[in-house]
């Protein structure tokens, strides 16, 4: 830890520089990653005054595949992205935790209490008290901070800018008052927990396990309490393609019933079956089942199944494409993906807003831009948000200023992946 004038001195000092780049990958980015920083420092200090202070950072994350699987004990490919959030954060005595993130207003959670608050429920004060209440709940050491935080991961941009504040908290805890010994699939699992009981969102683990764990990661989730996690090395552009991220700024407002649906419908196919989960049922039985199934379910629910029992074995198919370098069946299996949300699971539009079609539009873009050349799928959650391209280096430029054209200037994102999760930037 050091006070604002030594964290001021450090940051542009080769070491530190040296370690922005591992962060951010891209050297252009270095000088305005480093007055973030330091404008993050000053900010702290106007904010809560200066004293031992340390920094820390939790990434964005992409869906590479496994597309609403998670849920139902599924698989997915995922990969931490060199977008985060970063805080700079005090230890105090007390038993509050004050954050106040740019642009929000400032959260003031007392940790004595660590029950759900009906009246946080949707609030990011819900997060960070749900996260705490994990902590205390397994034995971990709590206690409150200050801390000023700033986002690249723009809400509702799809690169799971929730997970990675949760994630953040998590780590900070974990640094703060536990010598940084709380592992990170812990640190998602914790993440989660706060999401679904104190935020009141039915998701799976996947977010929080991309931006918790870092990298390129296949996580397998039959046992959500112990998940598989594969890690992969790999790097797009090494293939000569660029990974593109489109905000096509579609509103998340009053989409809560869409996401929870789909949970919702796979658990009423998995339950004909007698079981909770998908993952649980026998594919061949689901198949001889349908006639029976869409009677008693309905066709979205057994579209949607459909789409899972598939997604889980691109994924496999998707990892052994990336380490055997074989790029074109992965681009693919990406495309195969994507077709599968539109059609069968059916979250590139919400049924409340006919006229509303920004995903729709950002692919059929994608597709008069790439031809027959990389790939386009929806990206996360869906029915609101972001699409995902791989693009060949050659058509980045233009690809960008087609999605650009429609969605409004700096909309389309070229990112790459960072290999870190949650983490403490300083010493």
């Amino acid at each position: 830890m050091a006070n604002s004038a030594e964290l001021k001195r450090t940051i542009p000092g080769s070491p530190f520089q040296e370690k922005l780049q591992k962060i951010y990958l891209d050297k252009s980015v270095l000088a305005h990653e480093s007055e973030r920083y330091l404008s993050a420092v000053d900010k702290f200090v106007e904010l809560y005054g200066d004293g031992d202070l340390s920094i820390y950072s939790a990434p964005g994350r992409t869906e590479v595949c496994g597309n609403h699987t998670d849920h139902q004990h599924g698989k997915v490919l995922a990969a931490s992205l060199n977008l985060d959030v970063i805080a700079v954060v005090k230890k105090t005595e007390d038993q509050r935790i004050c954050i106040k993130s740019e642009g929000f207003p400032e959260d003031q959670v007392d940790i004595s209490v660590l029950e759900p608050v009906s009246e946080e429920e949707g609030t990011s004060a819900s997060l960070i008290r749900g996260v705490v209440a994990w902590f205390k709940d397994r034995g971990y050491e709590i206690g409150g901070f200050d801390a000023y935080t700033t986002s690249q991961v723009l809400k509702g941009s799809g690169m799971s800018s929730s997970a990675a504040f949760e994630v953040l908290v998590g780590t900070i805890l974990s640094g703060l008052y536990n010598d940084m010994k709380v592992d990170s699939v812990q640190i998602a699992i914790a993440s989660q927990y706060a999401e679904n009981v104190f935020f009141g969102k039915p998701s799976g683990l996947m977010d929080q396990m991309a931006c918790s764990v870092g990298g390129m990661i296949s996580i397998d989730f039959k046992d959500p309490a112990n998940p598989v996690i594969h890690q992969l090395d790999t790097d797009f552009s090494q293939f000569g393609y660029a990974l593109c991220i489109t905000d096509t700024k579609g509103s998340h407002a009053d989409l809560t019933e869409d996401y929870a649906a789909i949970p919702q419908e796979m658990k009423q196919v998995a339950s004909y079956f007698g079981k909770e989960f998908l993952r649980d049922v026998d594919e061949a039985k689901f198949f001889s089942a349908i006639p029976k199934l869409r009677e008693t379910c309905g066709d979205r629910p057994v579209l949607r199944a459909m789409h899972f029992f598939a997604e889980e074995q691109r994924v496999d198919s998707q990892v052994r494409s990336l380490e055997s370098g074989d790029f074109d069946s992965f681009l693919k299996g990406e495309q195969s993906s994507g077709n599968s949300s539109f059609k069968y699971l059916q979250n590139v539009t919400s049924p409340k807003r006919e006229r509303e079609q920004n995903i729709p539009v950002a692919l059929s873009v994608s597709d008069l831009v790439l031809q027959d050349r990389g790939a386009s799928r929806v990206h996360g959650g869906g029915f609101a948000g972001t699409i995902q391209a791989f693009v060949p280096h050659d058509l980045v430029t233009a690809y960008q200023e087609a999605l650009d054209s429609v969605f409004g200037e700096g909309s389309c994102h070229v990112l790459q992946i960072r290999k870190y999760g949650g983490m403490k930037v300083t010493e």
